[in-house]
């Protein structure tokens, strides 16, 4: 599982500079062998590790770095 987490983070750091929230649907791309239930213990296992963050409009739920993105800005801090 710690390899599948490096993925996920070297995927969003690649992507940082573009958006910094994605779609569950974007972690099953990186992972066409596993399932989304595979996919989904290892968001939610960086989740819980503070690595990630969830984001909810209300109907859907996306995932970003923790700290990163426009309310990270509207703080002052630089990501």
């Amino acid at each position: 599982m710690s390899e599948d987490k490096d993925v996920i983070v070297e995927f969003l750091n690649s992507k940082a500079k573009v958006k910094s929230k994605f779609y569950f649907k974007d972690f099953l791309e990186l992972f066409p062998d596993k399932g989304p239930r595979e996919v989904k213990k290892v968001l939610t296992k960086l989740v819980n590790e503070e690595v990630l963050e969830f984001w909810s409009s209300g109907s859907t739920t996306m995932y970003g770095l923790k700290g990163a993105g426009k309310q990270s800005h509207a703080e002052g801090e630089d990501a």
